[in-house]
């Protein structure tokens, strides 16, 4: 199950640009395409591996809220954004098996202005690892489907490498989260951690996620996630 899409983020103002805070590092421009290796590794000794498309695919109107960019993934989700002095934010989903755009009910911050160190925002997530081990449907997102995640801006000139190349002056952004789970009879209920960095460079956008997500209870399994650039245009 691709999780990758629900992994979006954003950018550094550069300097003297005219544009809204993000734009170089979030393009939502027509045209843009971004394919992605994707590697899972399950805390059974198990590891998946497949390829993420991301495509920008135009402005749309979006029910009737107005125009905003529409980005696209091969695993069959629509994203609608906006970007102004505010940040880059989502407003809108939709998947292949729903009639319509689902709005969100306030907009989803993928950075939030001022793009500075130890700038911090809030916005949901999901579970893309966690599972039970004895239950079905055994995925924890089916009955935990929006979790607070608190992000922060950690640094704005970080050097990254990937398939695709090595990329500077580069945003690194944390985000943390917690679901309280019961572990198992001994453990009893914890509060298993949900981890995510993220690294946007600019005129690129998104080039590395990983996302962490552990478990390792007699109850739950979990693991980690690794989305690395291979190609963009």
């Amino acid at each position: 199950m691709r999780a990758a899409t629900a992994l979006l983020s954003l950018a550094a103002l550069l300097a003297g640009c005219s544009d809204p805070p993000g734009a170089s590092l979030f393009p939502l421009e027509q045209g843009r395409t971004w394919t992605y290796r994707l590697t899972t590794e399950w805390e059974n000794n198990t590891s998946d591996r497949e390829a993420v498309v991301l495509s920008n695919e135009g402005r749309d109107s979006v029910l009737d809220s107005g125009s905003a960019y529409r980005r696209r993934s091969d695993a069959g989700i629509d994203y609608w954004l906006r970007a102004d002095n505010t940040g880059v934010y989502r407003v809108a989903t939709k998947s292949d098996v729903d009639d319509a755009p689902k709005l969100d009910p306030q907009p989803r911050f993928v950075l939030k202005a001022p793009i500075a160190v130890g700038t911090t925002w809030q916005a949901s997530t999901t579970t893309y690892l966690l599972r039970r081990r004895a239950e079905f449907p055994p995925e924890i997102r089916h009955s935990h489907p929006s979790i607070p995640m608190h992000y922060v801006i950690e640094a704005l000139a970080e050097k990254v490498e990937t398939p695709a190349g090595a990329f500077d002056k580069c945003v690194r952004v944390r985000g943390e989260g917690k679901l309280r789970l019961f572990a198992d009879p001994v453990q009893g209920w914890r509060d298993m951690p949900l981890t995510t960095l993220e690294w946007y460079c600019p005129g690129v956008g998104l080039v590395r996620v990983e996302r962490s997500e552990p478990a390792n209870t007699t109850f739950l399994t979990g693991g980690t996630m690794k989305m690395e650039l291979m190609s963009w245009q």
